[in-house]
């Protein structure tokens, strides 16, 4: 029974594989005619776009920089005395108006020399009328004189009287001439000694007016050095102040965006032709000032490869409302935007075209890669030179799986359209409807906004 067991259990090793070989041959045919099992159909994906076309485009750089007055002023005593004179009020951050009295010094001592000068002025008058009155005097016994020797020399010719006599004759004619040189010598060196105390004068009453010191503009005081009773040398400072009709506000912008501003805009046009304004950095409390391109600055920075221009703003204090805008002041750290010529332009989110590439929809409804050069980037907004055209269909947000190639569904979105277009010429967009755009969202999406 054993023997039969074993036999059995060899001949069901042998012949099940075998069975098993002779069905995969006999069936062989009818497995390779099966049919293939059916693709499972996916839905396309949906891809939020916007169909390209020229907008209206205002190019605009932004860069930061601190604020400080056009003008400084420091007051100097150029007499020495004591100040026996001062505004009131006079602290710092006073604002005095122009030509404000700030300090009077002692002038009694400068009076008193001017007084002395013009004394001296009176006594070389009465000289002058003095010696004009001798020299008539000179004058005349001069013309006897002469007459006198001449009448001598003829009598000396007739021999009617000695040489001698003659001699005596021409000394006397002599003395009378000296004394005349001498008189009209007096005068004129009168007169020049005149001059001198005319230009003594003349200094003393520059230096009396320095005894009163005034504001040259309306000036906000920094610094106040001096008070009153004290007394003051010659080149001490005794007020340091600052001029409140303009400020200037240095600011850094990179030289990849200043360049590529001035190409976008076109031929001629210069740092100085762009328009300019400044904003306190602050998204709870936006206050801009109108200013001026004036210059540009002195060097670029080494560290960040950055130019300075330079902005104006005319006025900021008359500009000044309390609670609302306040004065432009001395380091205050403000954002300055300059702007070109509004032009039409390809304008796209820049984060839709990152690293050189931007996703687009093909006519055949599937997604396309495309190669894309970008000539001006501001914000979160590029403009397109190269890649793209009017009309494609450009992906605003990545699927979560972006293969080219594969079916895609586009939705425009008008939402973010619209704020691409209100955001290229620099207004605030407008807050879209709920339902708006791709899914129902109003408002910029997150990804345009990263």
């Amino acid at each position: 029974m054993a023997i039969l067991g074993t036999a059995i259990g060899r001949l069901a090793m042998v012949g099940v594989p075998a069975a098993i070989g002779l069905a995969a041959v006999v069936f062989a045919g009818d497995l390779r005619g099966l049919p293939e099992q059916s693709a499972t159909n996916r839905p396309a994906t949906l891809v939020r776009v916007i169909t390209l076309a020229p907008i209206n485009l205002v190019p605009r750089v932004t860069g930061y920089g601190t604020v400080a007055p056009v003008r400084e002023w420091r007051a100097v005593a150029r007499v020495e005395g004591e100040i026996i004179h001062i505004a009131n009020p006079l602290a710092p951050g006073d604002i005095v108006a122009k030509g404000t009295e700030l300090f009077r010094i002692d002038d009694s001592d400068l009076k008193l020399q001017l007084a002395n000068i013009d004394a001296q002025l009176s006594a070389s008058t009465v000289k002058d009328e003095t010696v004009q009155a001798s020299l008539v005097l000179a004058q005349s016994d001069l013309a006897l004189a002469q007459a006198d020797l001449e009448r001598q020399s003829q009598l000396n010719t007739q021999g009617r009287v000695t040489q001698s006599q003659l001699d005596a004759a021409r000394r006397q004619e002599l003395s009378a001439r000296i004394k005349v040189t001498d008189l009209q010598s007096a005068l004129k060196l009168n007169a020049a000694e005149r001059e001198v105390l005319k230009t003594q004068r003349a200094t003393s009453e520059r230096t009396l007016g320095f005894a009163q010191i005034s504001a040259p503009f309306d000036l906000r005081v920094n610094s106040l050095d001096a008070d009153l009773g004290q007394y003051v040398n010659r080149g001490q400072v005794l007020l340091s102040g600052e001029g409140t009709d303009a400020v200037d506000i240095s600011a850094q912008f990179p030289i990849g965006r200043i360049g590529p501003m001035l190409r976008l805009a076109g031929d001629g046009i210069k740092v100085t032709d762009l328009k300019a304004s400044v904003s306190l950095p602050d998204p709870e409390h936006t206050v801009v000032w109108k200013a001026k391109v004036v210059r540009m600055g002195d060097a670029i920075d080494e560290t960040t490869q950055s130019a300075p221009v330079v902005v104006r703003v005319e006025n900021p204090q008359g500009q000044a409302a309390a609670g609302e805008r306040p004065p432009l002041r001395r380091n205050m750290v403000v954002a300055i935007e300059l702007s070109a010529p509004k032009q039409q332009a390809l304008v796209v989110p820049a984060d839709a075209v990152a690293n050189g590439t931007a996703l687009v929809v093909s006519d055949k409804g599937t997604l396309e890669k495309r190669a894309v050069q970008t000539s001006f980037v501001s914000g979160d907004l590029a403009v397109v030179s190269k890649g793209l055209a009017p009309g494609d269909q450009l992906v605003i947000a990545d699927p979560s799986i972006a293969v080219p190639g594969m079916a895609v569904k586009a939705v425009e979105d008008d939402a973010r359209r619209a704020e691409i277009e209100a955001e290229a010429i620099g207004q605030t967009p407008t807050a879209a409807s709920p339902g708006s755009g791709a899914g129902g969202g109003g408002g910029k999406s997150k990804e345009a906004a990263q």
